[in-house]
């Protein structure tokens, strides 16, 4: 395993500035929730978003930053196809907008959905550019298990799961479920080089589990459709993008 092209010093610097940035936001530290509320309700869900989402973005641009004085990177917010990552945002996009989101803030349920969904999907893409677009990059020598291994616990320990109410058994879950996703979508970010396709996948578990600005707002049939129609059509762009990838790089031997 190759450790010798790993960093530990850039690793502990992008996970102190995302955690500790992202969580002063997550935890509401300086109760400024109170007064983003007084915001019109499309501005308050986006900037909320954006705080949270914020310490990941900022710890991984300083981060990669470093990478890149020492080492080329591979993945992009595009990767290899600016087309395809473009057309799998789109998918859970028009499907949140067509069903609509029941929402506190009285506002019409498809306009919601749009305002939720977009700003689901900035989130995943400033999350993803920490975890795929720095930290599997900053791993890249690594052999596979030691690499989403120590990406999924990096991935937990930004939570901070550990100083809420939840369970041993909770925590347990939760840490397995988070090296399962580090390499579920790692796989996805390996096969593509593309932040946004991984922030898809990430977009879907956002929407079936935790997202706040969704999970209330439809039920599971609608949940179980919208992640059965996007994986589908998802695996079909991924297999394609594959293909092409595969066709490119015989193409240049």
């Amino acid at each position: 395993m190759e450790y010798k092209n790993v960093s530990w010093k850039r690793i502990v610097v992008f996970f102190v500035i995302a955690t500790v940035v992202s969580n002063i936001f997550r935890f509401d530290v300086f109760e400024i929730k109170a007064e983003l509320e007084e915001l019109p309700t499309w501005i308050f869900v986006l900037v909320s978003v954006l705080l949270e989402g914020s310490g990941v973005l900022i710890g991984a641009v300083i981060a990669v930053t470093l990478l890149k004085k020492t080492r080329s990177t591979q993945i992009s917010i595009f990767g290899t196809s600016k087309s395809k990552g473009i057309l799998m945002a789109a998918i859970p996009v028009v499907l949140l907008v067509a069903i609509g989101v029941n929402n506190e803030f009285e506002m019409n349920a498809h306009l919601y959905g749009l305002i939720a969904i977009i700003g689901t999907l900035i989130y995943c893409l400033m999350e993803e550019f920490g975890w795929r677009g720095y930290l599997q990059e900053e791993l890249r020598f690594l052999t596979p298990w030691p690499k989403y291994l120590i990406i999924g616990l990096v991935w937990y320990l930004w939570h901070l799961t550990f100083l809420t109410e939840a369970s041993v058994g909770d925590n347990l879950f939760f840490i397995a479920m988070m090296i399962f996703g580090s390499w579920g979508i790692g796989q996805v970010a390996e096969s593509t080089k593309s932040i946004l396709a991984s922030a898809c996948f990430h977009l879907i578990i956002q929407i079936m589990m935790f997202n706040a600005l969704i999970k209330n707002g439809i039920d599971r049939t609608e949940k179980l459709i919208i992640l059965g129609v996007s994986v589908v059509l998802w695996f079909a762009i991924v297999k394609k993008w594959e293909m092409q990838n595969a066709r490119v790089k015989a193409d240049s031997e």
